[in-house]
């Protein structure tokens, strides 16, 4: 009589669980998203060429008719702009974010890392940190084409990093909307047009182009207590930039808070509410 032989297998490895693997498999995430971006090096390109068209369009079509604090110069009105524009291009990769999100889903991929032993805010974290790492190149960029039309920081360059990291923590909050965006639509062109619709209205209704005190009463209130406009009036101040307004709304008197507030805010609520939908609609 023969024994029959049995192959014990080994168990698979067990994850570290909770935030360390959360922490690992969003940089796994990450990681696959950036190399995806440098395999299609046009979503980078496209992606630099209409911040640039705003700062040369705006500077020299714009730049002498726009009055600044009661001064119509066009290198003032260039400096008073450089914020608006920096903060408008963190903001618009919000599309990008979305339609990457609903073209994974449309994909099936969601399928397959369900099957994975990871977490599953993690695959959204990923997403967002990769085009967090995106919209900093495109700043860096941004940064030179300005330098170019005569922009210019003049606080140092402590105050001017500070203001850049305000600016990529408010791109990175909005990306958490475009990452709601992209769970709720069904398409990526749907989540793009979804992405832009309501952003126009956020950076316009702003005092990103114009000075707020400029606008009617009623409209001078939102674009005061507009998240977007506490993050460009941060950075004009942080800049050393034209354009400080006397408003009495207190995002205007404390900017630098108001848009860490604001941030932190948008990305509490909209991460919250796209991880459980992406857990329903992984379900």
């Amino acid at each position: 009589m023969s024994a029959a032989t049995e192959t014990v297998r080994p168990a698979a490895p067990k994850g570290s669980g909770g935030v360390v693997q959360s922490v690992r498999d969003s940089l796994v995430i990450a990681r696959r998203n950036l190399i995806r971006m440098t395999r299609i090096p046009e979503i980078v390109l496209f992606g630099l060429i209409q911040p640039v068209m705003f700062v040369v369009l705006f500077s020299y079509v714009f730049g002498g008719s726009v009055s600044v604090a009661g001064d119509t110069s066009p290198q003032v009105y260039r400096e008073f702009l450089m914020a608006g524009i920096f903060a408008q291009t963190v903001t618009f990769a919000t599309a990008g974010a979305g339609a990457g999100i609903a073209d994974d889903m449309h994909k099936g991929l969601v399928d397959r890392f369900r099957s994975l032993p990871m977490s599953r805010g993690a695959v959204l974290t990923g997403r967002t940190l990769a085009d967090l790492v995106q919209t900093a190149l495109t700043v860096v960029v941004l940064v030179v084409v300005a330098l170019l039309v005569g922009w210019r920081a003049h606080e140092g360059i402590l105050k001017t990093l500070a203001a850049f990291a305000l600016l990529l923590l408010l791109g990175y909050a909005f990306s958490w909307i475009g990452a709601l965006i992209g769970l709720s639509v069904r398409t990526p062109e749907a989540a793009t047009s979804g992405g832009l619709i309501w952003l126009f209205p956020v950076t316009f209704i702003s005092n990103a182009f114009v000075d707020s005190s400029q606008m009617t009463p009623w409209l001078q209130h939102v674009a005061d207590w507009n998240p977007f406009s506490a993050t460009v009036q941060a950075c004009r101040e942080l800049f050393g930039n034209p354009g400080v307004v006397d408003s009495p709304a207190w995002p205007m008197q404390h900017p630098v808070w108001a848009s860490l507030i604001w941030s932190v805010l948008i990305i509490v609520v909209f991460r919250t509410l796209a991880v459980r939908k992406y857990r329903d609609a992984a379900s």
